[in-house]
């Protein structure tokens, strides 16, 4: 089985990033600067990197550091755990291996908000960010971290930035390289076997990661299924419409009816 996962999955878990949550966590940049979402914060032009890295702590400590409140990923692992999986994923919160998903099972494609690295990049290194990311957290006052708290590289002095692949400066550090080498060499070792595609939560952001390949892969594995769970849109291309699954509905709800029907 090969799991391909996007928002949607983190979504149903209760990561959501308007609303009543948002309210909870923003409610005071909300204020200052008029955005309504998690989204839009994050792309605010704060004036100072004080403020910038107020918000970016914030947005992180809750999004990847707090897990989500329904147990959607834990409902996926009683399903999987005693069968032959991958995960490939285009989420940056962790909720995989919060879980107890084996990261040796795991592509994180995108980065992890866990994560700091280069802004230049001077090398492919990354670090550990948690505890600098409290200490900001729990430092900031009036929307501004201190200014001896702003993460500069070990190497080069420069400022870091999270390691997210938002344009070329993303750095594919040894643990990406490895988790990368671990989904090609799946995917070849179960080349033409029965395997299923499970497609959760996937949109078109970035569909040439997950959709597109899956949709792929089970047109040229006659033994293959595809199957997705999507409470937005389900579609499949007609050349795979009898091995085609499509559920449109709520990704926590049909696992946990997955798992009452074991």
């Amino acid at each position: 089985m090969l799991i391909g996962a996007g928002a949607g999955l983190s979504t149903s878990a209760g990561f959501t990033y308007d609303g009543e949550r948002f309210e909870k966590y923003f409610s005071d940049f909300s204020a200052r600067y008029g955005f309504a979402d998690m989204y839009s914060g994050g792309f605010y032009p704060y004036a100072t990197l004080e403020e910038y890295w107020a918000y970016w702590s914030r947005y992180i400590w809750v999004n990847r550091y707090q897990d989500p409140p329904r147990p959607v990923y834990q409902k996926l692992l009683e399903l999987v755990r005693e069968k032959d999986y991958f995960v490939i994923t285009t989420n940056v919160d962790h909720c995989f291996q919060k879980a107890g998903f084996d990261k040796k099972r795991l592509f994180y494609t995108q980065g992890d908000y866990g994560l700091f690295q280069c802004s230049a990049p001077c090398d492919i290194d990354t670090w550990d960010n948690r505890e600098i990311i409290r200490s900001m957290v729990e430092q900031q006052r009036g929307l501004k971290i201190p200014a001896g708290l702003i993460p500069k590289c070990p190497k080069c002095g420069r400022s870091l930035r999270m390691n997210l692949r938002s344009d070329d400066r993303f750095v594919e550090d040894e643990g990406w390289l490895r988790a990368a080498e671990r989904y090609e060499n799946f995917l070849r070792t179960r080349k033409g076997e029965r395997i299923l595609f499970l497609e959760l939560g996937v949109g078109y952001n970035t569909p040439v990661i997950i959709k597109y390949p899956f949709w792929q892969m089970t047109a040229k594995n006659p033994r293959a299924v595809y199957a997705c769970i999507n409470d937005k849109e389900v579609i499949g291309p007609d050349n795979i419409a009898e091995r085609t699954i499509g559920i449109k509905s709520d990704i926590g709800g049909v696992l946990e009816k997955l798992n009452e029907d074991r």
